[in-house]
């Protein structure tokens, strides 16, 4: 392990002044992996699919206070937050309902995409900045070799390169991993969007249809339908 960690410090430094920006690029992605990662798989995950079964069975039984109960005791994740914006209206009737829950979704889903695009931004500048350190590498090869002396035109030459291929190779180091974080953790953010959608329409169908059974609680029944 530390034989690998001083081989890229040896490349690192040999990369020229390039590598800088690039390690700034890398941890900036780091940071946005491990805040999307801890957000997107831990705090804002839900079993959706438990979550609608406890619910489902205080809509059946007509118990819209309960129902409200249920989703208070959930963890606040962004699901939860938006079926019980739904359940708080349903007094109002069914157009308020499903308005409530467009609105808390409009709020809520910011939280789950939130800067997960910057990691495809990161992984393009990495990219052009390992290009960039190539090319001012080579400029600098190049224009060594012309006015040195013959001799030393091999050894200047080779460091030039190797200067201008290590900025080539960090860049795509940082930016491959950043551009796999990026659409893996974007599937799982539509994913979890895709299930706030399809629990809102299942929870409205599902009070229509039970309508006629449900008891408003007397803190809700006091809203104006109007």
């Amino acid at each position: 392990m530390g034989s690998m960690f001083g081989t890229l410090a040896k490349h690192y430094s040999e990369g020229g002044w390039m590598m800088h920006p690039i390690l700034v690029s890398m941890i900036f992605a780091l940071a946005v992996m491990i805040d999307r990662i801890i957000v997107l798989y831990f705090k804002a995950a839900m079993d959706k699919e438990s979550f609608l079964r406890g619910l489902k069975q205080h809509v059946f039984a007509g118990d819209l206070d309960k129902a409200i109960a249920f989703c208070a005791s959930q963890k606040k994740v962004p699901l939860v937050s938006v079926i019980k914006a739904g359940l708080i209206n349903v007094p109002k009737g069914e157009e308020d309902v499903q308005a409530a829950m467009d609105e808390a979704t409009l709020r809520e889903s910011p939280k789950i995409e939130a800067r997960t695009g910057y990691l495809a931004m990161i992984g393009n500048v990495a990219t052009l900045l390992g290009l960039l350190g190539t090319i001012v590498g080579l400029i600098g090869a190049f224009g060594a070799v012309a006015n040195a002396n013959p001799a030393d035109k091999a050894t200047i030459l080779a460091n030039s390169i190797s200067e201008a291929m290590n900025c080539t190779a960090f860049g795509l180091i940082v930016a491959i991993p950043s551009l796999v974080a990026y659409s893996v953790l974007q599937g799982r953010t539509q994913h979890m969007i895709d299930d706030i959608n399809e629990a809102a329409v299942s929870v409205l169908n599902l009070i229509v249809a039970n309508k006629d059974k449900m008891k408003v609680p007397a803190t809700l029944a006091s809203i104006d339908p109007a």
